[in-house]
């Protein structure tokens, strides 16, 4: 085998492993178009699944409900994440490192694990199930997300910045405001939209604190698939991946993952 074919061979298995990944997603978007409810062959395009689920009062009221959760997870754990990246960057203070390394295992942890643990723990305390522990849970999966993605940022901050700003008498909230806050902004914005994807498409977690009958989209997914599959489910999915895609895309773009270019 010649070097010149390595190459080519790479791209040939990059090209597999992207079919494999993505071709059911792809095979899901297309059934959510085919008029028949038990995807008959040949294919009849149609929107009907998409009439019928935006006729569903369940799935607006969990589509709603997931939306309203996410946002006010993406502001508390954007606020929050924010805070704490910029109290990371700025000072030094003891068990600054383990709280550090502590960020990761929320990231690693199965979240059946961490869903089970949050229910055992809400209850402990009093809050018990319902929206107020959904939000809590979904915050706590977020912040390692935007901590991790705001103190990337904060990694390419030039402090001497800031100390120029001081000398010619700006205060610190004028600092914060006019100098690290812009620098910043690309990475607070792609953590929040991490904290906006991690909520939305949250199962695990809103499945153990959601209360019976106030579910969210992804539960009533599920749930709807245990009780009988149809092709509105399709139609569903295939907007919430459009929309994650769509979200996660914005937030490589905004944290510049791929570099400069």
């Amino acid at each position: 085998m010649t070097r010149a074919a390595l190459p080519l061979l790479g791209r040939l298995w990059l090209a597999l492993i992207l079919v494999f990944l993505y071709a059911p997603i792809l095979v899901m978007a297309a059934m959510s178009f085919n008029a028949s409810p038990f995807y008959q062959l040949p294919f009849e395009a149609s929107t009907v699944w998409y009439e019928k689920m935006s006729a569903n009062p369940q799935i607006l009221a969990a589509a709603l409900r997931s939306v309203l959760i996410a946002l006010a997870t993406t502001l508390i754990a954007t606020t929050l994440g924010t805070m704490a990246s910029i109290a990371l960057f700025r000072y030094d203070f003891p068990g600054k490192r383990v709280l550090q390394v502590l960020l990761f295992p929320p990231i690693a942890i199965p979240w059946l694990i961490t869903g089970t643990a949050m229910l055992i723990f809400f209850f402990a305390v009093g809050i018990g199930r319902g929206t107020p522990a959904v939000i809590i849970g979904h915050v706590a999966l977020a912040l390692p997300y935007v901590i991790v993605t705001v103190t990337a940022r904060l990694s390419s901050f030039d402090i001497t910045l800031e100390e120029a700003a001081r000398s010619m008498g700006a205060g610190a909230w004028t600092v914060l405001r006019r100098v690290t806050l812009p620098w910043i902004a690309p990475g607070v914005v792609a953590g929040a939209l991490f904290a906006f994807a991690v909520s939305f498409d949250q199962f695990v977690v809103s499945y153990f604190l959601s209360e019976p009958g106030d579910s969210t989209l992804p539960v009533l997914i599920y749930t709807a698939i245990r009780k009988g599959f149809t092709p509105e489910i399709n139609a569903i999915s295939t907007l919430i991946i459009a929309l994650s895609m769509t979200v996660m895309v914005l937030a490589a773009r905004y944290s510049r993952l791929g570099g400069d270019r």
